[in-house]
């Protein structure tokens, strides 16, 4: 993503020029959506800003903004259930009540962001559905995910400029996004600062901390004696485990599992997934190994949906459907799981460098710019069995999982049975 690094400038001298009032440009890992997005503060948004991104960016011109700011002004979630692909939350769209005309022209466009800032404004100052769109941060910001709303409203709350911007995505002249080496061209065209939201990670890691330790205690298993470190979110509410043995913090490589909780599999036996092997699997190699960390979040059940979707999702299964159309068919994601807290303990446990155990490659691009090196991906090899082995391959075929191929086959050939299970 980062072939050139000196066509980026760090985050105090992007900070300084969002102050000023320029535009800057923010680009996202090549993993996620590897796209770069045009920015400024939405204090000093103008008509020629606005018309600028149009022309010149020619994506949807948003305006990212703190879960407060929305409900100050009372702007529920565009959808209920949010499914779209990488969880990107709009709120319903909006127009200044007073100085527009039909919402669309810049000048339009600029008085409804600079309404949507003003401390003075009320819920009733905002005609809906209109011209400019608002998009909710999650809290926690890019610390939590990785995206460019939460870098935008970051950004600016590190800036003083409260919270809440403006971006709007890059496009090629050919209507394709525009990805990293034509990015640093329109930087140094407009003379523009360019900033990874990887750095952004990075910048506040180094001044803010979003996970604290609240216990270490022996936990003895049928594998061998654990350390058991309990961590709390400040964002989140649910606590993160993790299960360590051995030296972790020397700076060489450390075989890591990032395990998500599965009721049904890790605890009841239940055969319709792999999970419960997984953990004993992992568990047993970091014994083996005399040295790694297990982490398990409870809390991302059934891919993040929880528990009680999970089951609901079951029932789909069993009439028919796969994995990832059930959770589609509940209005939901087929992955809803985000590792930035579960990166952040792994980093407070002193790891650097990480051989990851995992079949699912979206795990290692979860952990992007949290100042942890994957040296190495690590199979999980868990025979599949004539319950699970459907609902395996569509992870394999659907999610990009890597799992053995011929194991399934077989597996598969001596099973009529249709797919029918949850996680990983």
């Amino acid at each position: 993503m980062q072939p050139d690094n000196n066509a980026f400038a760090t985050i105090p001298e992007a900070i300084e020029d969002l102050r000023a009032g320029k535009m800057i440009i923010v680009v996202d890992d090549e993993d996620r959506e590897n796209e770069g997005d045009f920015i400024m503060s939405a204090q000093h948004i103008t008509p020629d800003a606005v018309n600028f991104m149009a022309k010149y960016g020619r994506g949807m011109i948003c305006v990212p903004a703190a879960t407060e700011r929305l409900d100050e002004l009372g702007l529920p979630d565009m959808v209920d259930r949010n499914t779209a692909k990488l969880g990107t939350a709009f709120t319903v769209s909006v127009d200044a009540v007073k100085g527009t005309t039909t919402g669309i022209s810049a000048s339009d466009r600029a008085i409804t962001i600079k309404t949507f800032v003003d401390a003075n404004a009320k819920p009733e100052d905002l005609a809906r559905p209109g011209h400019v769109h608002p998009l909710r941060a999650e809290v926690g910001g890019v610390l939590v995910r990785a995206g460019h709303t939460e870098a935008v409203v970051d950004l600016m709350r590190l800036a003083g400029l409260g919270s809440a911007g403006v971006l709007c995505e890059i496009l090629s002249d050919d209507g394709t996004m525009a990805r990293l080496p034509e990015l640093t061209e329109v930087a140094a065209k407009w003379d523009m600062k360019i900033v990874t939201i990887a750095d952004l990670i990075k910048y506040r890691r180094v001044n803010e901390r979003l996970v604290y330790k609240f216990a270490t205690c022996r936990i003895p298993t049928k594998y061998g004696e654990f350390m058991g470190h309990g961590y709390q979110a400040t964002v989140e509410s649910s606590p993160y485990i993790a299960l360590v043995m051995g030296d972790v913090d020397d700076g060489e490589p450390t075989l890591v599992r990032i395990h998500s909780g599965c009721l049904t599999g890790d605890v009841l036996g239940s055969l319709r997934c792999d999970c419960g092997e997984q953990l004993h699997a992992a568990m047993r190699t970091i014994a083996e190994e005399g040295k790694g960390v297990l982490l398990y979040i409870h809390h991302q059940e059934g891919r993040g949906i929880g528990l009680v979707n999970k089951l609901k999702a079951y029932v789909l299964q069993d009439h028919g459907a796969d994995t990832v159309e059930a959770n589609h068919m509940l209005g939901l994601p087929g992955d809803m799981r985000d590792y930035g807290i579960g990166a952040q303990v792994l980093v407070d446990l002193g790891l650097k460098k990480i051989r990851m155990m995992t079949n699912n490659p979206g795990k290692l691009a979860g952990l992007q710019g949290y100042d942890l090196e994957i040296a190495e991906r690590v199979p999980i090899v868990c025979k599949p069995n004539e319950d699970n082995a459907y609902y395996l391959d569509t992870k394999r075929k659907k999610m990009g999982h890597v799992l053995d191929e011929q194991m399934f086959d077989a597996c598969i050939r001596e099973s009529d049975n249709p797919d029918t299970a949850h996680s990983e």
